[in-house]
């Protein structure tokens, strides 16, 4: 690395060792051409090729590696539930061994097979690139719709958020504090939704649409699988949260009423606030979320869950208490990084001390002058500068926006700026390309729900 980060000296960018692994195999006259398929049971197909060393090469011992951090990647970003790879019989083999019930991947098992998409998780081999699936997807254009008067809210970890619009037009935008994560009531959640949504409600002569954004898994309205709900069990999330939006859209008169990821809101708050397509949306939040807006100004049908995408390569990296895997973004660009980094910088908490207030005490730090503070901020923003030369690997973008709770105050500003700084010292054109951005305070904390409310149309209610 030519920038360190200050409190994470032993950090590996992901995108420096997978660059230091090309290297060896454009050097490498036996090198394999190999192709993989990501396959979802409605037919969806998304194919990759790339090189890898030959088997018999000094350092082929690092191939599998390779391959499977970058599949596990692929799954996060794009999800599906049957990987296909032709060309590299062992590397299908070490596959299949990693994601197996009993295997590192085990939870990357569990969630891309039956709690997404309803069949059981399966590594297949094919004898070549032909025999694997064509690929097939779609865009879709989504929300941008403001017109009469809408509810949109933002469901976090530690907060829910709402905001009233008339004709685009914010008239009223509060965020309240809850915890949703350990709550085995359900009732917790939707008492807390339609809470939220009486309030806004009450600042509008009608309600005419409902928009929502939220951490998860979303399809058609339902609940597939969501941190959020963490705490309920098995039986009363098949039976009172797989359907509660629903249920909302039912007590509020059959309004139209759209809820999706809330990475995906993230993106298209920042396409509709900057005017502009190719945008990748962070938010830096108790999580992390993310979502993309393609050249076209669409949303894919990807999963874009960059929160358990991983973006280093140490074997001691941090690991992630939900997936059990190491070196992803939510250890680096959420609430438990700067928790995680304010340890290391000599900050001390007491056991019971929540991730927001522990944020807020070194927030207040940073703005007291607090060095121990700085060096946190600069070091998720020496990270976040690795960890976007690598998502631009996967994506095709042009603009990066950033929000969330941990992006308020100087601490953003500081994150963007040594990112930047990466970004000129270690990829130049990627550099010369690629605007980063964020947005004002209010828009920080309230710009995910004004963009959610625009999600439904008022031509047609959801069914």
């Amino acid at each position: 690395m030519k920038i360190v980060p200050p409190l994470d000296p032993g950090f590996t960018p992901a995108v420096l060792w997978n660059r230091a692994y090309r290297a060896l195999v454009e050097s490498d006259p036996g090198a394999r051409r190999v192709h993989l398929a990501l396959e979802r049971p409605d037919g969806t197909v998304f194919r990759h090729a790339f090189s890898l060393l030959r088997q018999n090469h000094p350092e082929a011992h690092r191939t599998p590696r390779f391959v499977e951090r970058r599949v596990k990647f692929l799954l996060w970003q794009q999800g599906a539930s049957r990987v296909w790879l032709a060309g590299a019989p062992e590397v299908a083999d070490h596959l299949r061994r990693v994601y197996a019930p009993e295997g590192e991947r085990a939870f990357d098992h569990a969630f891309m097979g039956g709690k997404v998409y309803g069949e059981v998780f399966s590594v297949r081999e094919a004898a070549s690139a032909d025999e694997l699936p064509a690929e097939r997807f779609s865009s879709v254009s989504a929300g941008r719709h403001l017109d009469g008067c809408r509810i949109g809210f933002d469901l976090g970890g530690s907060d829910r958020k709402a905001a009233a619009l008339v004709d685009g037009r914010v008239v009223y935008s509060e965020e309240i504090p809850w915890d949703p994560y350990f709550q085995a009531d359900p009732s917790y959640h939707l008492d807390g939704v339609n809470d939220s949504l009486r309030r806004a409600a009450a600042h509008l002569p009608r309600v005419d649409a409902i928009g929502g954004s939220a951490a998860g898994v979303y399809v058609n309205n339902e609940v597939r699988v969501a941190s959020l709900f963490r705490g309920v069990p098995p039986a009363e999330f098949e039976s009172r949260v797989r359907r509660m939006f629903f249920t909302l859209q039912q007590s509020w008169g059959g309004v139209p009423f759209e809820v999706a990821n809330d990475g995906e809101v993230t993106a298209l708050a920042a396409s509709m606030s900057l005017g502009v397509n190719s945008v990748l949306g962070i938010s830096m939040g108790t999580s992390m979320a993310a979502g993309y807006v393609t050249p076209e100004g669409q949303i894919t049908s990807w999963l874009n869950e960059l929160a358990f995408a991983p973006i280093e390569q140490r074997d001691c990296a941090p690991r992630d208490e939900w997936s059990g895997d190491i070196g992803c973004g939510v250890q680096y660009f959420s609430q438990q990084g700067v928790a995680r980094l304010a340890a290391l910088a000599g900050f001390c908490f007491a056991d019971h001390t929540g991730l927001p207030e522990r944020l807020v005490a070194v927030q207040t730090a940073l703005a007291g002058g607090d060095a121990r503070a700085r060096a946190v901020y600069e070091t998720v923003g020496v990270c976040f500068g690795y960890a976007l030369a690598h998502y631009a690997e996967f994506y095709d973008l042009a603009h990066v926006l950033i929000l969330g709770r941990v992006t308020s105050g100087e601490g953003g500003e500081i994150i963007l700026a040594r990112a930047r700084e990466v970004l000129d010292a270690e990829f130049p054109e990627l550099s010369r390309r690629l605007a980063l951005h964020m947005p004002d305070e209010k828009s920080k904390r309230h710009g995910q729900a004004v963009a959610a409310a625009s999600l439904p149309s008022l031509r047609s209610a959801s069914t």
